[in-house]
């Protein structure tokens, strides 16, 4: 199986900018026969918490007809970043596009303090079968709460897929470090490059093998994707020149 970490520079509230960067990656992605592919947290409109409720849409959305249309015809999954709408607020979530399947939706379920007062949390936790492969994801601070990570090894997860907006990316490669480690899960961290909100974010998208080693990173100033075949090891890293 062949699973993918998307870098992104967001555009700023930019949905249909960045609806189109996102192809052009998820294209990379198919090129080299990748099953799943996940991207930022909230790569689709950036992280733009002051904008969200001009922002926020639905899974139904059609603008995200395309995703749908690149997952049938390639046999791929792809998670994009996107403030969803709830009957009492507004979720932080990716959104999954399974070949032939309706759209699935995970909203971060712990949100940081500085998010409470434009988020509400999700209140479920899915697991994506891939093949013979459970995913699991998680969005940013979940990384860091420990329940999360465990919650996904006992379900049975393979894979614990993090989609982030992260400027502190060595705290954040030493937590995922010890996650794969601990609980002998591949993991994947989807991070940003440059400007987001009021974060400068670093990059180094980072894939870790189920015994903790770190396979392949991208680098902290391209946009691109990283690709790992968890059956044979081998790793494709391919960026976008600025």
């Amino acid at each position: 199986m062949k699973i993918c970490v998307a870098q992104t520079k967001p555009v700023k509230g930019d949905i249909e900018a960045n609806i189109h960067s996102h192809e052009k990656l998820i294209e990379m992605a198919v090129s080299v026969g990748t099953d799943f592919i996940t991207f930022p947290e909230l790569s689709i409109t950036g992280y733009e918490p002051e904008l969200v409720k001009a922002l926020a849409t639905t899974q139904d959305d059609v603008r995200f007809d395309t995703f749908q249309m690149i997952a049938d015809a390639d046999h791929i999954t792809i998670g994009i970043g996107v403030p969803t709408v709830a009957d009492n607020g507004i979720r932080v979530s990716q959104m999954y596009f399974r070949p032939g399947e309706p759209r699935e939706v995970y909203s971060k379920v712990f949100l940081h303090s500085s998010e409470e007062e434009y988020f509400i949390q999700g209140d479920r936790y899915i697991s994506l079968r891939i093949g013979e492969a459970s995913i699991a994801p998680a969005i940013c601070y979940e990384l860091s709460v420990v329940e999360h990570a465990k919650r996904a090894a006992k379900s049975g997860a393979d894979i614990y897929a993090v989609s982030v907006v992260e400027n502190n990316i060595e705290k954040a490669i030493k937590r995922l470090t010890n996650v794969a480690t601990d609980y002998s899960m591949t993991v994947m961290m989807a991070n940003v490059i440059g400007k987001t909100g009021v974060y400068e974010c670093p990059g180094k998208s980072s894939i870790w093998s189920n015994t903790g080693r770190l396979v392949g990173q991208l680098d902290d100033s391209h946009e691109g994707i990283l690709v790992f075949n968890t059956d044979t090891g081998d790793i494709i890293k391919s960026e976008i020149e600025n």
